[in-house]
């Protein structure tokens, strides 16, 4: 599995499961040292589905990608265990015949480019007279909370993160420079697309001005 076909499925946490583990905490891209080596490894947590997950596991300089079974606030792998409380730390061990070793991962940032996303976006088309409004709420690791409005048609949920874009069910808003963007989606047979610009509220100074 590709990183490309593993992040094109949002992360589906029951609320039951939200509310007694915070397991959405355990999405995103996580680094960090082993104990007795101190050799760097990597753990990305791609998306949820229920009881099992997508990930992508680097440590030697090799990537495995596979699935991961989730039970509660941990994460297992082969013989890897993941967990967190914080979402912020993460406790990381291995475990397999007689070897045992642990480690301590942190969460790092969303990239920039990613960042840039969340917002409000608003544009049309004068060629296919379609319209579109998206709003990325906000993004955690490989998960971004959207509204898509397209045409009139209003979707509230949870997209997927892949660099400079936010993939939504059959929808696609993409943004390389934090100010333009574009929306695609289907429309019966056909792709269509709309160009956005990010919607900025005048700021208190520039009101002041204004009126002065």
């Amino acid at each position: 599995m590709t990183s490309i076909s593993a992040a094109q499925g949002a992360s589906q946490i029951s609320p039951a499961n939200e509310r007694l583990y915070h397991q959405s905490n355990l999405v995103g891209d996580w680094k960090g040292l082993w104990s007795n080596t101190h050799q760097p490894i990597e753990f990305k947590v791609l998306n949820i589905r229920g009881t099992t997950a997508q990930v992508e596991y680097t440590h030697n300089g090799h990537t495995e990608r596979g699935t991961a079974s989730v039970d509660g606030a941990t994460l297992t792998y082969g013989a890897i265990a993941i967990g967190t409380r914080d979402g912020s730390t993460a406790a990381i061990e291995f475990a397999f015949g007689g070897t045992k070793t642990t480690g301590v991962l942190a969460k790092t940032a969303a990239p920039a480019d990613q960042n840039q996303l969340v917002g409000t976006w608003i544009g049309s088309s004068a060629t296919n007279g379609a319209s579109a409004t998206v709003q990325v709420l906000s993004i955690n690791g490989r998960d971004a909370q959207v509204k898509f409005d397209v045409n009139g048609n209003s979707q509230l949920g949870t997209g997927t993160v892949y660099k400079n874009a936010v993939m939504f069910g059959k929808s696609q808003f993409t943004s390389t420079d934090g100010v333009t963007g574009t929306v695609t989606f289907q429309s019966g047979s056909k792709t269509l697309a709309v160009s956005v610009k990010r919607l900025t509220p005048p700021t208190t100074s520039t009101s002041v001005n204004k009126l002065a």
